[in-house]
């Protein structure tokens, strides 16, 4: 069971290289090896969830699992843990690419070159960021996927794309040159780039050198608050989310919880309460930030009504309480925050395949896009192009797929299941999880001033919401007249509505996740248990002749 660790990265990583040597006229066989390694992936990281959560014995694995791929002992060699987390962040982005992966097999893969290798290797550097221990893998991990996420945001062609992929690639160039600063303050500092290790060796600084590693954790935020969409680093988002093609579009959901991720995970490492003067550092700040970034997307949505500008302003809404919520530094907090985390992954991932499905329905089977109804892409093989009455399946078929009955009934009520979860009504799981971070923020006292202002905005960010999705929503059903039935073929549908019936799992069975959220809040909290199980991790002997591991 302990290599299972690594098996979230492998797959992936050995899929990718699989499909490249495929070459492109294997689509077919491409798009079934996605498929399948999504499914492995999934079912790898589900094995993990339960692996972790499993009581402690004398001979189980605890909730932290600690894998050393190189046999070397934390903090000299590169250590991968799964722990409560980061198993649950692999597995929702197990859910969410394997529904991207099958619903991109439609149509969209066949817009451009590579996609399904490229989406492989997004998944591993995702994984791989969740699951390693090591402030230098990650920024391994982070640029890997961000390789990919550039290719996968030019996936289509098209001039907006073009303008959103450089805005995107700028803003990430930037925020990895600062991760690289700050890594480097780090380990001048400390001599480990081990989060565990760091934990431990802050807490033992002597005040001339605690400046220092404020600063390095300054710019080190900075490069995660861009990823995760925080005001003010936040225009690229909105642009590029909504010009990326709906497959890529719901994994990109995931991204702006990597950041999120990476920000709780170091700030509950570096500056718990045994660092000394250095415990809770910019708490206040992270606060500000999230409530900032919040109020910027509740304003953003309810002033556009395209349905790709209203799922990204959806995904700030999502950021900004997630970065308030943690800024609050309570663990009741945290616990309703990873449960909303869920819940609003799904939504907005589910909300990004349905606006594909709206937009070219009631567009007559062209994209509202104006470069996409040009059909211009001088660079892609003639194969590639979009053309009027070309069908590219095999089968000579409607590249749109047939249409079934009941086509806008599906459409209608998955839109609305949709406008439930993101602006957190009752009785799906978005309210539950607003229900569970506020309940958690007033129940020491309820007196301090965020906690009513997180309250406040929270619910007009709510109210905002439902205003934008009910206006566009009456705008795409009900005011325009319906000359054609919708195609939705079921390699659409089914991702939608397995993402949508997810978000309604995770509400009927509140309890048990609420628990397993609580259990990790308070291990982020208290973060010795993951401290001694890295550091505590020993080498396997050599199964040849006598232990001769590496030394320590």
């Amino acid at each position: 069971m302990p290599h299972l660790v690594a098996v979230p990265i492998l797959v992936p990583l050995l899929t990718a290289a699989l499909m490249l040597l495929l070459g492109e006229s294997r689509r077919r066989t491409k798009s079934a090896l996605s498929v399948v390694s999504g499914l492995v992936g999934l079912l790898a990281a589900l094995a993990l969830l339960r692996w972790v959560n499993a009581p402690e014995t004398g001979d189980g694995p605890g909730s932290v699992g600690v894998y050393l791929p190189g046999n070397w002992r934390a903090p000299f060699g590169i250590v991968l843990v799964a722990d409560r987390l980061s198993t649950m962040m692999v597995a929702l982005t197990g859910v969410v690419a394997f529904a991207a992966s099958i619903y991109s097999t439609s149509r969209w893969d066949r817009a451009g070159v590579h996609f399904h290798p490229l989406l492989q290797l997004q998944l591993m550097g995702l994984n791989g960021a969740f699951l390693t221990g090591d402030l230098f893998n990650l920024f391994v991990f982070f640029e890997v996927m961000l390789a990919a996420s550039y290719g996968l945001l030019l996936h289509g062609s098209g001039r907006l794309r073009v303008q959103a992929g450089l805005h995107y690639i700028a803003i990430n160039l930037a925020a990895s040159s600062l991760f690289l600063i700050g890594a480097a303050l780090l380990y001048g500092a400390t001599g480990t780039l081990n989060m565990a290790d760091l934990g431990m060796r802050i807490a033992q600084l002597a005040p001339a050198d605690r400046g220092l590693v404020h600063a390095a954790a300054a710019i080190l935020a900075t490069a995660f608050f861009a990823k995760a969409g925080a005001w003010p680093l936040n225009f690229w988002l909105v642009p590029a989310y909504s010009a990326a093609v709906s497959p890529v579009g719901a994994v990109f959901a995931l991204l702006t919880k990597l950041g999120v991720y990476t920000l709780l995970r170091l700030w509950t490492l570096l500056f718990a309460p045994d660092a000394g003067s250095s415990a809770a550092f910019g708490q206040s700040a992270l606060l500000a930030i999230g409530l900032a970034t919040l109020f910027a997307g509740a304003i953003g949505i309810v002033g556009t009504q395209r349905l790709s500008n209203l799922a990204g302003f959806s995904v700030l809404v999502s950021a900004g309480t997630l970065l308030a919520a943690i800024g609050l530094g309570e663990p009741a907090v945290w616990a309703g925050a990873l449960y909303y985390l869920l819940s609003s992954t799904l939504a907005v991932s589910a909300f990004f395949l349905l606006t594909d499905m709206i937009e070219r329905w009631r567009n007559a089977g062209m994209s509202v896009a104006p470069h996409e109804k040009a059909g211009n892409a001088p660079f892609l093989a003639e194969d590639l192009r979009v053309l009027d009455d070309v069908n590219l399946d095999d089968e000579a078929q409607a590249l749109y797929g047939r249409a079934i009955p009941a086509g806008v009934a599906f459409l209608g009520l998955s839109f609305i299941g949709c406008t439930l979860l993101l602006a957190g009504l009752p009785p799906l799981s978005g309210f539950v999880g607003k229900f569970a971070m506020l309940s958690g923020a007033f129940s020491t006292g309820g007196t301090s001033v965020p906690a009513w202002i997180f309250l406040a905005l929270l619910v007009v960010s709510g109210l905002l919401a439902l205003i934008a999705l009910s206006r566009t929503g009456m705008r795409h059903f009900w005011t325009q007249p319906h000359p054609t039935m919708p195609a939705l073929p079921a390699l659409e549908v089914l991702p939608v509505a397995g993402l949508l019936a997810a978000s309604v799992a995770l509400t009927v069975w509140a309890g048990p996740v609420m628990r397993h959220a609580i259990t990790t809040a308070e291990g982020l909290r208290t973060p010795t248990a993951y401290r001694n199980a890295v550091m505590g991790a020993r080498q396997v002997p050599n199964p040849a002749g006598p232990a001769k591991g590496p030394a320590p």
